[in-house]
């Protein structure tokens, strides 16, 4: 019988494995470029054709590849990618980077996790490794993956390995990157396990192993968590704090101090990108098959969600000040991303508030350097420059993203009023300015 473990470990140690990756977004396409640079000749499939257009042109769409790093590794042929599946035939490994958003129950949307498995199982053969990254439930790998998978007749821990190892990909991080995070891997034997670290190991500088699939897509749901709940209590202090007259923000500088017992989280306009605003819900929708109540989890989700409608309510507060309303006012929105320095709009509160700001009849417009335009319910939103004119017009502007390069001294010079959310609930009051 063929040592296909063996086989493997040894192509993947001399670099002659052939690793793809499926969904060439925010995350699989780091890996992709990760996994060039480390010598190797990746594969890449995604199902938008635009992406793989611009990919086979030297481009990049994401932010943390750089074009000039990418066109290089694109002309030698060392990366290929494709819209076809059927590339996935030249590979020896598979790591599934694709999509898990919610519906609108708040259910967990696996349906891109299992259209990805279905097409790598039509294609499956002896020697390969999968790994799925892609944030998920705990006992995805094993009870939605493995079973379709087995299909085939071949045998995970012999024939085929698998294994879940979580993103912790931080969009527009210049100091953390796929290179430098350390990767959690947990496979389902300990081939499996064995295998999706020492590939993992080629291309990144510390690889944790953990017992299982389960607690690898525990770790994930985890971290975000930590941060949504975190995220959720200091936002709840703000709204306290504002109440009292107490500058929030002066009391987490203190606290923060402390050099135990304390991580200081910062209060905001709300939770945005595909991670904390999703993911914790994961956990909690698993927990409720179990008969568990995830109570925090949901209750963190409840302040988290409030938060846009705080601005709304304080941007109709200040506009009330000079006896206006939302409607017909003049609004201006610095920052549509979901933070700073990123043109990612994913969950960005910055857009509920937007949304509820046109809703209520403002005349908003907004200005982010990293985001030439937007489309929002059929309408084609696009970036004004900042001007003193465009300042001045202005009877309210919404600070909701502080990028990098905004000359934030020329908005308070010219700003009518301000309702400053990088400042949030600091409940200070100056002729022209109003903080949040």
């Amino acid at each position: 019988m063929r040592d296909w473990a063996a086989e493997l470990e040894a192509k993947i140690t001399d670099r002659t494995a052939r690793p793809a990756v499926v969904g060439l977004g925010y995350v699989g396409l780091p890996l992709l470029a990760e996994l060039a640079r480390a010598g190797f000749r990746p594969l890449g499939v995604d199902v938008n054709a635009e992406k793989i257009a611009a990919l086979r042109s030297g481009r990049s769409y994401v932010l943390d590849v750089r074009g000039e790093t990418l066109a290089p590794y694109v002309a030698d042929g060392r990366i290929e990618v494709s819209t076809d599946f059927d590339l996935l035939r030249a590979a020896d490994t598979i790591d599934i980077c694709v999509p898990t958003p919610l519906r609108k129950t708040r259910d967990p949307d696996v349906s891109y996790i299992v259209a990805a498995t279905e097409e790598i199982a039509q294609r499956l053969s002896p020697g390969r490794l999968i790994i799925l990254e892609s944030t998920t439930y705990p006992g995805t790998t094993e009870e939605l993956m493995l079973p379709r998978l087995e299909k085939t007749g071949l045998k995970v821990g012999r024939d085929f390995f698998l294994a879940f190892s979580p993103e912790r990909v931080d969009p527009g991080n210049p100091r953390y990157t796929t290179r430098n995070i350390p990767k959690v891997v947990g496979g389902i034997t300990p081939a499996c396990t064995r295998l999706a670290a020492l590939l993992y190991g080629t291309t990144i500088e510390k690889v944790v192993t953990v017992s299982s699939p389960g607690v690898a897509e525990m770790v994930k749901l985890l971290e975000n968590t930590f941060r949504s709940v975190n995220i959720a209590l200091v936002n709840e202090m703000a709204l306290l704090s504002e109440r009292m007259d107490i500058d929030v923000w002066e009391v987490i500088e203190a606290a923060a101090t402390k050099p135990f017992g304390f991580m200081p989280f910062y209060p905001g306009p709300g939770l945005g990108g595909h991670c904390i605003p999703i993911d914790p819900f994961y956990l909690s929708w698993k927990a409720r098959l179990t008969g568990f109540e995830a109570r925090m989890i949901e209750l963190a989700g409840q302040i988290n969600r409030s938060m846009p409608e705080f601005v709304l309510n304080k941007v109709r507060r200040t506009l009330g000040e000079d006896r206006k309303a939302v409607k017909s006012s003049r609004i201006l929105i610095l920052g549509v991303a979901y933070k700073p320095n990123i043109d990612d709009l994913r969950e960005s509160p910055a857009l509920d508030i937007f949304r509820m700001l046109v809703e209520e009849g403002g005349e908003v417009s907004y200005h982010d350097p990293f985001v030439p335009s937007f489309v929002m319910a059929g309408e084609t939103w696009s970036s004004q420059a900042l001007t003193p004119e465009a300042l001045r017009a202005a009877d309210i502007v919404v600070i909701t993203t502080d990028h990098a390069g905004v000359d934030y001294d020329l908005v308070v010079r010219e700003a009518r009023r301000i309702v400053d959310t990088r400042n949030a609930l600091k409940g200070r009051r100056d002729p022209k300015i109003v903080r949040l």
